[in-house]
Parts: C-alpha cells; structure tokens; sequence
C-alpha cells in the first residue's frame, strides 16, 4: 500500500488557473472558489469531490480505498 498524497493541483474549468491545496483527510470538499476568477467549483457528476473532479490526484478517502466503488463520501 502506498502513501496517502495530502496535497493536489487544482485546475479551474473556467479559467485553468492551477493552485496547490491541501487536502483534508476527515472530509471531502464540495466547493472551491477560484483564487483568480472567482468562479465555484463544484465535483462533476459522479465524484465525491473537486479534488477528484479537478485535481492532480484524488482524495485521500479514494486514493486510501484504491478507487474501490462507494469509497468516499457513501
């Protein structure tokens, strides 16, 4: 088993400004507000969260579960 990743680059849809964020491990993040447009990001349908909709890597609920279905936030 490898380590869980506590940080991931978000990419804006809107604007594809990149930030890197800390990741917190006891919940998923349902809303980020774009430091450069200011726009929300929500997950697309079907993620737990916009780390796994936008980020470099998954949640740590997802990436400590391996991806295995209703891992996260079920």
């Amino acid at each position: 088993m490898s380590a869980v990743v506590l940080t991931s680059a978000l990419t804006c849809p809107h604007c594809g400004h990149r930030s890197t964020e800390t990741m917190p491990t006891d919940r998923c993040l349902w809303l980020h507000e774009c430091p450069q447009c200011r726009r929300l990001l929500r997950p697309r349908p079907g993620h737990c969260c916009v780390f796994c909709s936008y980020g470099s890597v998954p949640c740590p609920p997802v990436q400590a579960a391996a991806g295995e279905p209703g891992s996260c936030c079920g």
